[in-house]
């Protein structure tokens, strides 16, 4: 078996996730480390062993033979190394969402299908047990035709207070793209994939420009807070299927939500906890599962991956079906400037 050769640009949180996916991984070997910040980068390469550490990510494709690279970079600096990884001819796993826009992301997916090389966008809610398990009752038909979605990712308090998450320059947006976007990719998933026609929202920022706000998660600055913290939108799918997404940062609510309901005609379905609702015998149940595997999704996910490229299979969460929820949070935004629906 040959050891796929991986490299990893960006070496934040995130990008830990990745390599411990990798160090679990057989017949990978990641054997290169590229971060702006040259201290992050060897700081990452002696924690896991990594021999070679880069500032230029162009550098690391000219000297190292890789199969594969992480992109773990902050939104704005998706597209460029995703694109020169490509073109280099290496598989790609990028870290969610797909790009800052439907524009970057369009131009990512291209790039991959020239390269004839993966795009695998790091949205690893699909691969938590528990959604596992409710896609396959879903593909056997257990809810019938799914009609209503409600999708939420709802934080009472949690504005991050570090990195570049509040800059609408660097992230694209607040907990709509950071958070929701997870979320709506497991709705979109377990559905199916119907295609979207129009996209309705709006969003709000009620809490980031304001001082002394509890601050868990860490102080951010309100003069450089330029994203919501807050937003709402509705989307029309062409075979009449309608789905909801609330994502918040901050918001008076009771408690942390982070949920994806299904409604369809012969059964309905929660995702945190995992329950389904049936009729049968003129009676409604209740069904929970007794156990599922114990599996960490984003080391699942990276396992997915490596699995394809060594079968010649097919992504584990393809670019363009990422995109597609890009287009869709693109929407809501601009929906939330204009006042107006968003045809797609």
């Amino acid at each position: 078996m040959k050891t796929l050769r991986v490299g990893i640009i960006g070496t934040g949180g995130i990008a830990q996730t990745h390599l411990q996916g990798y160090k679990e991984s057989e017949g990978v070997e990641v054997v290169a480390a590229c971060d702006v910040r040259e201290e992050a980068a060897r700081s990452t390469a002696q924690k896991w062993n990594i021999p070679n550490v880069y500032t230029d990510y162009r550098k690391m494709f000219k000297e190292q033979k890789l199969d594969l690279v992480s992109v773990a970079t902050p939104n704005a600096f998706h597209m460029a190394p995703t694109v020169a990884a490509l073109q280099a001819g290496c598989h790609v796993l990028c870290e969610k969402p797909i790009a800052m826009n439907a524009r970057e992301g369009a131009i990512m997916c291209a790039a991959a299908k020239k390269a004839r090389r993966m795009l695998d966008i790091g949205l690893n809610c699909r691969f938590i047990p528990g959604n596992q398990a409710l896609k396959k009752f879903v593909v056997a038909g257990e809810l019938g035709k799914i009609y209503y979605v409600r999708v939420q990712a709802l934080r009472r308090r949690g504005i991050p207070g570090w990195g570049a998450f509040t800059r609408k320059d660097m992230s694209g947006g607040g907990p709509l793209i950071d958070i929701g976007v997870h979320q709506l990719d497991l709705a979109l998933w377990l559905m199916g994939h119907p295609e979207p026609v129009s996209v309705t929202g709006n969003a709000y920022c009620v809490f980031g420009k304001r001082k002394n706000i509890f601050a868990p998660w860490g102080a951010w600055d309100p003069k450089t807070y330029t994203v919501e913290d807050m937003a709402a939108g509705m989307v029309r799918f062409r075979n009449g299927a309608t789905l909801t997404l609330e994502a918040s940062w901050a918001a008076h609510i009771e408690h942390d939500v982070w949920n994806v309901s299904l409604m369809g005609t012969d059964g309905g379905a929660s995702t945190s906890p995992l329950r389904m609702f049936k009729e049968e015998q003129k009676t409604l149940l209740d069904v929970s599962p007794a156990q599922v595997p114990n599996l960490e999704s984003h080391t699942a996910e990276v396992q997915a991956l490596v699995h394809a490229i060594r079968t010649g299979g097919k992504a584990p969460v393809p670019g363009e079906q990422a995109l597609m929820v890009t287009r869709i949070l693109d929407g809501i935004y601009q929906s939330a400037k204009t006042g107006r629906e968003v045809r797609l």
